[in-house]
Order: C-alpha cells, then sequence, then structure tokens
C-alpha cells in the first residue's frame, strides 16, 4: 500500500547563493574580460542564438551564474544538440553546480527533449537535495520516454519522504499510468491516486481531474470518468472535450452527442474547439448519422475550423462512414495542404465501401504526391484488398513494407493478411503467415483466422485458433459465439452445447445485436429482442408480411445462423427479427420513397438478413445501406456492392 501524506505548500527556490559578480579585478583593457561581464555575455550570445560562441566564453568563466547555466541548457535544447548538452553537464559537474536543484530540474528536462532518458536519470541519481521540482522534471521525463511503471515506483518513494505532491505531480503520475501497460494492477494504481487526490484537496483542480477523465478513459472505465466529470465543480472546453472524446472512443456515441448538446447548451464559456469537434465527428460517423453530421459541417465552417487537419481528416471519414463518399472526397479535393492522416482517412473509406482498387489508386497517389505512408496507411489499404478481394495486390503491398519503405508490420498488418487470405479460401497461405510471423500473434491475428475459418466451415484450424484465443482473451465472449457457429454449420450440436455451457460458466454473454437509423436528424435504436420498444409489433409485422410475399417470388430463410436446434418454423421466427431488418423496416415506414436508407450494424451482417434487404432493395425499389462491423453493404435493385464477398 502506498503512504500518502497531508499536502503542504512548496516555496520555490530560493534565490542562488552564487555571487553573481566577481570581486576579482578586471583586465584594463576591455570591460568584457570582467567575470560579470563574461557572463553577461554568454546569455547574449545564447539568447542570440550563438551557442558555439557561447560555449568558447563559458570556458573562460570560473564562476557562471545560475541565469547563465539556464540559457546555456537551454539553448542545447533549441539547437537539440545532445554533445553540448552533455559539455554544460560536465561543466555544472566541475563546479559543483549539479547538485543546484533549479539547475537539475533544467537539465533534466534537458535530457527529456533530448530523447537521453538515461542522461538524465543520473541527473536524479545524482543529486542530493531533492525538491518537487526534481521529482517532478523525472516523472515528466520518464513518462514521455514511455516508462510509466518506473514512474509509480519512484511516485511511491517521493510519499515516503516530506516532500507533497502538488498539481503538476498528480498530472505526471496520472499520464504514467497511461503510459504503462495497461493491468489490472494499475488501474488499481489510478484509484489510489484518485483517492490521494480527493484526500488532499485537489478535486477543485480542472486540470488534474481532465487528467484523471483521460485516464479513466484509456482504461475503459467510462463509468469512473463520468464520475469524476459530473462531480467537477467546475469545468472547461479541455473537460467537456476530455468526456465527449471517452464516450466517443469508448463504444457509446450515444452520450458523447448528448453530452455534447448540453455542453453547447452550458451558459459558460466552454465553446467547442477542434478537438471537441473531431470526438462529436466521430460519434457521428460512428452511428452513421449523416443528417446530424452535415449540422456540425456547416457549425464547423461558420467557426472557421475547416482549416485544421485533424478536423478535415475526422469529416472525410464521417462523410464516408455515412455512406456519402462523394462528400468526403469533396472536402479532400478543396484541402490544399494533406497529411497522412488525411490521405489514410480517404483509403480507409473507399476501402470500408469494397472500392479496392480504388483505395490502392489513392495509396500510391499519396505516395507521388511526396506524403510517405504511416502504419495506419498500410493498415487501411490492406484492409481494401481483403474487403476487395484483392489477394495478389495485397501481397505486393505487405512485402513493400519492408523493401520499399523499411517498415516491419505489426500485428495489425498481419492480421489484415491474414484476412485477406482467409476470407479468398487461401487457408493453408494464412496459417503459414501465422506460423512464421516475426512477432508473437496475438489476439488480432488468432481473431482473423477464427472469422475465415467461420466463413469456409474448416473445424481443425477454428480450434485451434479459439484455443489461443481463449487463453489470450478469456473474456472475449465473441469468440466463443464464432467457434460455436462453425460447429453449428457442421450440425456438431454437441460441440455447439459444449461451448455455450463453457460461455455460461464463464459468466460471458453473446453481444446482442443492435441497429440504428436516422431520421430527420433522430437516431432510433433497435435490438433483437426489445419489447418495450413502442414500434415492435409494427415492425415485426411487416417484416413478416415482407418474408411471405418475397417467399413467393423465391426467398428462402437462411436459419443455419441460429445456434439452437430448433424446427425451422421457430428459427424462422428468430432470423426475422434481427435488428438490421427492424430497422430497414423502420426506414420504409418513415421515409420518403426516393430517400436512401441508412443502418448501422454493431455485428456482422448475417447472411439471411443481407438476402433479405436485397430483396427488399428490389422489390419496394429502395436503396439501402447497411454498414456493419466490417464494411458497407450498398443494396440496389437486388444487388449488394460486396458482391456476395464478405
Amino acid at each position: 500500500m502506498w503512504a500518502f501524506l497531508a499536502p503542504q505548500i512548496i516555496k520555490p527556490p530560493s534565490s542562488p547563493t552564487r555571487r553573481l559578480f566577481s570581486t576579482s579585478p578586471s583586465s584594463p583593457k576591455s570591460p568584457l574580460c570582467s567575470l560579470s561581464n563574461k557572463n553577461q555575455l554568454i546569455q547574449s550570445l545564447c539568447k542570440q542564438g550563438n551557442l558555439k560562441q557561447a560555449l568558447q566564453v563559458l570556458s573562460q568563466e570560473p564562476n557562471p551564474t545560475q541565469r547563465t547555466y539556464e540559457l546555456l541548457i537551454l539553448s542545447c535544447i533549441d539547437r537539440n544538440s545532445l554533445s553540448d548538452g552533455l559539455r554544460v553537464h560536465r561543466h555544472l559537474s566541475d563546479d559543483g553546480s549539479d547538485q543546484d536543484p533549479f539547475l537539475a530540474t533544467k537539465l533534466i528536462n534537458m535530457y527529456s527533449d533530448l530523447d537521453a532518458i538515461d542522461d538524465a536519470r543520473k541527473v536524479f541519481n545524482k543529486i542530493r537535495r531533492r525538491t518537487i521540482y526534481v521529482w517532478n522534471a523525472i516523472f515528466r521525463a520518464l513518462t514521455l520516454g514511455g516508462e510509466g511503471l518506473e514512474v509509480l515506483g519512484l511516485y511511491r518513494q517521493m510519499n515516503w519522504t516530506e516532500i507533497r505532491s502538488d498539481r503538476f505531480t498528480y498530472t505526471f503520475v496520472l499520464k504514467a499510468c497511461v503510459a504503462s501497460e495497461a493491468s489490472p494492477e494499475v488501474l488499481k494504481k489510478v484509484k489510489e491516486i484518485h483517492g490521494h487526490i480527493l484526500r488532499n484537496g485537489f478535486e477543485s483542480q480542472v486540470h488534474i481531474m481532465t487528467t484523471l477523465v483521460d485516464v479513466y478513459s484509456w482504461f475503459c472505465c467510462v463509468g469512473y470518468a463520468a464520475y469524476v466529470f459530473d462531480e467537477m465543480p467546475v469545468r472547461n472546453v479541455v473537460s467537456w472535450s476530455a468526456m465527449i472524446a471517452c464516450y466517443a472512443n469508448n463504444g457509446r456515441p450515444f452520450e458523447a452527442l448528448e453530452l455534447f448538446r448540453d455542453m453547447m447548451f452550458e451558459n459558460n464559456d466552454s465553446f467547442p474547439n477542434s478537438v471537441t469537434m473531431v470526438s462529436v465527428l466521430q460519434a457521428c460517423a460512428a452511428l452513421a448519422a449523416l443528417e446530424q453530421g452535415k449540422v456540425l459541417h456547416g457549425f464547423i465552417l461558420r467557426r472557421g475550423l475547416d482549416s485544421i487537419l485533424p478536423v478535415i481528416s475526422a469529416l472525410v471519414t464521417m462523410y464516408g462512414r455515412c455512406g456519402k463518399l462523394e462528400l468526403g472526397q469533396r472536402v479532400f479535393d478543396q484541402t490544399e495542404e494533406k497529411d497522412v492522416v488525411l490521405w489514410n482517412s480517404l483509403i480507409s473509406c473507399y476501402g470500408i465501401h469494397g472500392f479496392g482498387h480504388k483505395a490502392i489508386q489513392i495509396f500510391k497517389e499519396m505516395i507521388d504526391n511526396g506524403v510517405s505512408p504511416s502504419h495506419v496507411s498500410f493498415g487501411s489499404v490492406l484492409g481494401a484488398c481483403s474487403h476487395a478481394g484483392l489477394v495478389e495486390e495485397g501481397k505486393m503491398l505487405f512485402e513493400s513494407m519492408v523493401k520499399e519503405h523499411g517498415m516491419y508490420p505489426t500485428a495489425h498488418h498481419y492480421a489484415c493478411m491474414v484476412d485477406l487470405l482467409g476470407r479468398a479460401n487461401r487457408l493453408e497461405e494464412a496459417t503459414k503467415i501465422v506460423e512464421e510471423m516475426r512477432i508473437e500473434p496475438g489476439p488480432l491475428v488468432w481473431g482473423a483466422l477464427l472469422g475465415s475459418c467461420r466463413i469456409h466451415c474448416n473445424v481443425e484450424l477454428a480450434e485451434r485458433a479459439s484455443q489461443r484465443l481463449f487463453e489470450l482473451e478469456p473474456t472475449n465472449a465473441g469468440n466463443y459465439v464464432l467457434l460455436a457457429d462453425v460447429y453449428a454449420q457442421t450440425n456438431m450440436w454437441h460441440e455447439v452445447k459444449r461451448v455455450k455451457k463453457l460461455l455460461k460458466a464463464r459468466g460471458l454473454q453473446k453481444v446482442p445485436g443492435r441497429s440504428w437509423i436516422e431520421i430527420e436528424r433522430k437516431l432510433h435504436s433497435f435490438m433483437s429482442v426489445d419489447e418495450f420498444n413502442p414500434h415492435y409489433e409494427q415492425l415485426h409485422a411487416l417484416v413478416f408480411k415482407l418474408s411471405t410475399e418475397m417467399k413467393e417470388k423465391g426467398y428462402v430463410p437462411c436459419t443455419d445462423v441460429v445456434l439452437y436446434r430448433l424446427d425451422d418454423e421457430e428459427k424462422e421466427r428468430i432470423v426475422l427479427g434481427h435488428s438490421e431488418k427492424l430497422a430497414v423496416a423502420f426506414g420504409l415506414i418513415n421515409s420518403n420513397h426516393g430517400e436512401p436508407i441508412r443502418v448501422t450494424k454493431n455485428l456482422r451482417l448475417c447472411e439471411d438478413c443481407h438476402t433479405f434487404v436485397k430483396l427488399i432493395s428490389k422489390f419496394a425499389e429502395r436503396e439501402i445501406l447497411i454498414r456493419d462491423v466490417n464494411r458497407y453493404h450498398h443494396f440496389q435493385n437486388g444487388a449488394c456492392s460486396c458482391g456476395d464477398y464478405w
């Protein structure tokens, strides 16, 4: 257990004891030869950016002042010169100034900015009088260096001394928790720091509490983040933005949009900024809330935020994920300066719509325009190849990562390749990639292999992949469901029952299917089992009526997705109640005839719903767009843009 001590007011370091002016006799020849003037000359040279000359004069000055050393250290940072920084440090050590807490703090900050974390540690380890400023400096340096666990260990050590935390301390150690590997142990430390903050009266510090919201968001503890936010006595735009981002990044887009509305109605100065708008656009994209996204676009234009690249990238993504590729392309084309993030947004948009060749073309255009691809770029273009079945093109791009761009694939890229080959029923090649990976296959890779086994009903390989996934992700119910799907397709009902028992024994539940549709800027949500929905009976009646009519024209319900040994009529009743069918039915009732119906689904679109909506698009003469967890399906005249390849 950590020792948490009562706070005390920390006074800034006292004035330096070093003599500012030497009493030695100066040379009669020139005033610049006096010791005081040499300090002034060094400082002047530093301010002019002439570090080399300043260092030459330093070698002639026996008593540099604290201010002189400070400006030299800052100049080393400005020039990004580690060698000069080491030279200044040696001079400090020679005359004992490295024991000055103020200068030690500056040295640690310098080494942090110059990516020399080991040298920062040496400064900290050597200094005998550690003020709160010295502690904060090493916390900052180690956090930026990704050494979060080391920071937490040092923080515990500091709490056993008479030094008390200040507002900067809490900010750094909370960020150190994010820099650590996410684990229950680190989350426990976050909660302990939270308690420390409350006990020592820092809950009114907006910056600390906003950082706490960010940290809880990082650990997917949305409830804790919301509690901290709700209890904040004062909020600013950063606080609001942090909580909106928490909802948007943790699969709670409804709450993100609701909180944004609350923010707009608040009578204060917390007006949305570019960071806020990125998160709100992300929420609109998640729900395919096109009309609300258009309203936000207008707000962005009025507020002059349309020149900020992260906002532009979020707009492109929003339009693409709302099924309006042409609007996303227009926003992209109107932007003069394009960074790699903006290019990636456009590549990804074409990819999820199944336009693999177009995504590859844009990827090549990006390189031709002098923008180097990032790891995200390759992930987006490989995903596009997977959705379009472009196996050979994907293999060439994957190989080019190392050969042409000097990038080593991450687990995400390997997962894309396994998915690409697996969807194309080249499971042996996919398995070979897993076996020959230069890094340990993680859940992403094994999950891609299991998903491919489900598509092509490969029981043996599915069992192998699921076994690893049960070890790596014991609480992910989706893996158990996928394996049960494979067993059900081969009528291995005893194995289906065994997997269900395992799921129940571990206290896990299948994620319920849920779909959304936007009508007149209002979002409507549907679940497969939602008898409290006021439209439930009306929608079920319409779906049943449509099903009956389509059966006369050749529709045969696909009931293989039902993981229960039931009669065909009962299975059919279950598949007719799927949330995407209900959402489409709601759209048919409540939208104008020529208006496209846009639906978002939180899971993969099942085979029966895919067939059902294809026929609806033909017989009802409607354009229907459904975005599932993987990609877009654009239904028109009885056909789907995926070409039944998903």
